[in-house]
């Protein structure tokens, strides 16, 4: 089958035929219409994430029909259109996944690829209103944007939020959903442009986070969120301390610029604010996410579409950040 296969790091991915191997009891076989990119592909491509193993097919994104199950597996999922959970054994902890939680993509040949043996057990009907590539915007940013928006940090509506270096899949997906569930919306961004679309998307305000001062700025215009969603960490995280209402909660899903220079624990404690951690989702989580994007008939923000012989090009449009949305691969 061909697909998009790393077989060192550092190196470009190879368009070349991989041997898919027979289909195991319990798996389907899914003929991809699209799949789109994470950051996370970038990092094993650059040797940054553990337990590598190569050659690989990366991607953990993407959407398709059921071409073939087992003979002795539910046979409904025949002709199917579906997206792929690509969180698989995160285990019966509600709180927190499994040791044995992992990602499709790697370990497991991912869906940068014309086919792809999942387990049945992943597959979710594609919400109808979705085009294949948006569907396969939407699984692992989606799961993770809501899990912290949602499950992690129990937004309620009518509370304010905000969602920090918006233009990632991520985050972009935390500003949809909380806009959907009736919250007031807030981003950060270093790009005027980004802050922009934002507002088209429902942000009531963007702040840039390089300019001296701007969480002060932030609130007196917009005031003190009560969820802040963030993934950078790292020097600003105290200005997100200060920022937060009273009894406000700080949901982290990665330290992209490290870990905080400073925290002022008087602040966190007097303010009774919550650092909550969060990663990816639960099957619970995806059900939940799928059923809030169906209702509120949710398109995920779609960047740019590449075709699948053009894999590195989408690569190095992620490396160059300037993406708004995710980066989806047509095949």
């Amino acid at each position: 089958m061909p697909g998009l296969v790393l077989n060192e790091l550092k190196a470009p991915l190879e368009l070349s035929d991989y041997d898919l191997g027979e289909l195991k009891p319990g798996y389907a076989k899914v003929t991809l219409k699209a799949a789109a990119l994470n950051h996370r592909d970038y990092w094993i491509i650059q040797g940054q994430y553990p337990g590598i193993e190569l050659p690989k097919v990366l991607g953990s994104d993407g959407a398709g029909v059921v071409t073939q199950v087992g003979a002795n597996d539910d046979q409904k999922w025949l002709d199917q259109e579906v997206i792929i959970n690509p969180g698989w054994d995160w285990g019966t902890n509600e709180a927190a996944q499994s040791a044995e939680f992992n990602i499709l993509g790697m370990p497991h040949n991912g869906t940068f690829s014309t086919h792809i043996h999942v387990p049945i057990e992943t597959l979710r009907a594609k919400p109808k209103h979705l085009s294949w590539e948006e569907a396969a915007a939407l699984p692992l940013a989606g799961v993770t944007a809501f899990r912290a928006t949602m499950s992690q940090g129990q937004l309620r509506p009518g509370e304010k939020v905000l969602v920090s270096g918006i233009g990632g899949g991520v985050a972009t997906f935390a500003l949809q959903f909380a806009v959907a569930v009736g919250a007031e919306v807030a981003v950060t961004s270093s790009s005027a442009e980004k802050l922009a679309k934002a507002k088209e998307m429902g942000a009531v305000a963007g702040f840039n986070y390089r300019e001296e001062g701007w969480h002060k700025e932030a609130a007196k215009t917009f005031g003190s969120p009560n969820l802040i969603i963030d993934s950078a960490a790292g020097k600003g995280y105290a200005n997100l301390v200060d920022l937060a209402a009273p009894g406000g909660r700080i949901v982290n899903y990665g330290a992209t610029t490290g870990p905080p220079e400073k925290l002022n624990l008087f602040k966190v404690f007097w303010n009774q604010l919550k650092l909550i951690g969060t990663t990816m989702g639960s099957p619970a989580d995806f059900r939940g996410m799928l059923e809030l994007v169906d209702k509120h008939e949710i398109h995920p923000m779609i960047d740019q579409v590449f075709s699948l012989a053009q894999g590195n090009e989408a690569i190095a449009r992620m490396e160059q950040g300037q993406q708004f949305g995710k980066i989806v691969l047509k095949i």
